[in-house]
Parts: structure tokens; sequence; C-alpha cells
């Protein structure tokens, strides 16, 4: 794999120091190079270059907010035995320290596309080079949750494009599982998702798209976010996850809320993009997620 590396890269040294995380579904690999460490990620599916371009897509679209830091990414690279995504190394540690700085840059990354607001008049759908007001909701390509595949076709309704996010996932889990009582469930919410934000003004974020504490370190500048699923969404999407799996410490939602407050039925909506996040796990890791699917489904009924 050095020499296909090597060849690719146009590198005249490429040594292997260990193996990292790639995350649950791809292979990480350290390299030491004449310009310094790589991380590699390696994938044997023959769907990985879309899940690469699209994660390259969104870590440029994040550095370019100039907020939270993100990886580099370098390039997509064939190998003989499956291709991977070549990006700057990072020395990340737990995320602690940097808690703070995280909540507080994650808000600037969220308002980031409304101080554009006054500066550009319409969106710009082909390109994202962090410049242009972005007035709807989606991205310029999918981006991968995991293994499954974002349809980021742009839309101008909010509740519309969320509501179409989780239809995708209930045909899934209908393909696999003929879970009727998922379906029936969804069937009566999905006519009452426009009701969580009527008193609410949604204007496009980008946004991380998967940012669960796996997914958020510190690093030795500060914090640092990697792994995005990104589109353009309501800013209060990223916290949904972010509050799931063990979660990120108060301290890091509190630095986030002195920059942007909460709103009305917060709680509700975190709830409700929740939703997405266990259907997701559903479909990746099977029906250990059934029940808090099921749950937050007749919760969300309940109480609107």
């Amino acid at each position: 794999m050095e020499n296909e590396l090597k060849a690719a890269l146009k590198l005249s040294s490429v040594k292997f120091r260990g193996s990292a995380t790639g995350g649950c579904i791809h292979e990480g690999k350290i390299y030491v190079t004449e310009n310094g460490p790589i991380f590699v990620k390696i994938s044997k599916d023959p769907m990985a270059r879309p899940l690469f371009e699209g994660e390259i897509a969104g870590l440029r679209a994040i550095h370019n907010t100039k907020t939270v830091r993100v990886p580099t990414p370098i390039e997509i690279v064939e190998l003989s035995k499956g291709l991977c995504l070549v990006m700057e190394y990072v020395d990340m540690r737990s995320l602690t320290k940097a808690a703070i700085e995280l909540g507080d840059e994650l808000a600037k990354m969220h308002l980031h596309n409304r101080s554009l607001k006054s500066n550009e008049a319409s969106i710009h759908k082909n390109t994202n080079d962090g410049v242009q007001y972005i007035d709807q909701y989606g991205f310029h390509c999918p981006t991968y949750c995991g293994r499954i595949i974002q349809d980021n076709t742009w839309k101008e309704n909010w509740a519309e494009f969320f509501a179409q996010k989780i239809d995708s996932q209930l045909k899934l889990i209908e393909s696999d599982y003929a879970d009727r009582e998922a379906r029936e469930l969804w069937s009566e919410l999905s006519l009452k998702v426009p009701n969580f934000f009527k008193d609410v003004e949604v204007t496009p974020s980008l946004l991380h798209g998967d940012l669960w504490s796996g997914n958020a370190a510190s690093a030795p500048e500060g914090a640092i976010i990697f792994d995005p699923a990104s589109f353009y969404g309501h800013d209060e999407y990223d916290l949904a996850i972010a509050k799931m799996f063990g979660g990120f410490s108060q301290a890091f939602f509190t630095a986030y809320h002195n920059v942007l407050p909460k709103k009305p039925n917060f709680e509700k909506r975190i709830e409700l993009y929740q939703l997405f996040h266990y259907l997701n796990h559903w479909n990746h890791f099977g029906t250990g997620y059934r029940s808090s699917s099921i749950s937050i489904m007749r919760s969300l009924l309940q109480n609107l």
C-alpha cells in the first residue's frame, strides 16, 4: 500500500506508523511522509467514492466558515484492493478541555450562513465556496450518514426536507423488517411535523450532520470535528445527536447557547431530530434501536 500511496500522492517516502480508528465502517491507518503524517481511511465498498466525495465536500464547507477546525482532505486514491481517503493527520485527544471552545465555535458555524444574507441574494446551487448565502435546505452533493446516502436535493421548506429524511429511513426499515407499527406511527406523525416549527424561524445553517461525541476531539490547536454528514438545515439538528450516546458535557451546551439561545419548544424538536438518528442506527445495527425509535414517535404524538 505504501507504494500505491507514493505513486498517487507523488511522494518519495511513505512509511506505516500505526492503525487508528476509521469509524464503524472504515479501516484507518497513519503514515509518515516527507510532508508530514497523513491519515488514510480505507474502504473496500464499491460505493465508497461518492461517500468519500461527500465527506470531502462537508469538510471543505465547514473549513470555509472559518469557525471550527476540521482535518484537511488531500485526495481520494484508488487502491488495488479498494479505495482510500487521504487527509491531514491530527493528533487528537479527549474533547474535555476543548468542550467550551467547540460549543462556541459550533454556534458560530451555524450562524455563518445567515451572516452572509445581506451580501448575497440567492442560492448558489452548484458550488459551496463558503461565500454566498444559501437560502434553501440541502447540499450541492449527496452526503452519507454512516453507509446510508442522504438525498440533499434542495428544498425551500425545512419541515418537508426533514420529513423526507425520515421517510428515507422508514423505507429502508420497511424493506428489511416490514415493521407495521413503525410505518403507522410515522404516517400519523409525518402530518404533524410542520407543527414543531410554528413559532420558530428556521434559517439554513451549515450542519456537521452527525455530531456525536465520537466525531469531535481536542487537538493541539483546540477543538476539531470530523466525519461530517453535512447539509444546510436547522441549527438545532446538530444538537440532537450531541445529546445521545453519552453526549457532550454541559459546558459545551452552555457555551453554545450563550451564542445561540434556546427557542420555544426546543426540547420537542430535539426529540424529533433524535428520531432520525435512532432510525439510522436501526438501519445500520439492527432492531436493538427499534424500541427507542418507536418510543420517540409515541412520545411526540402524545405530547405535541
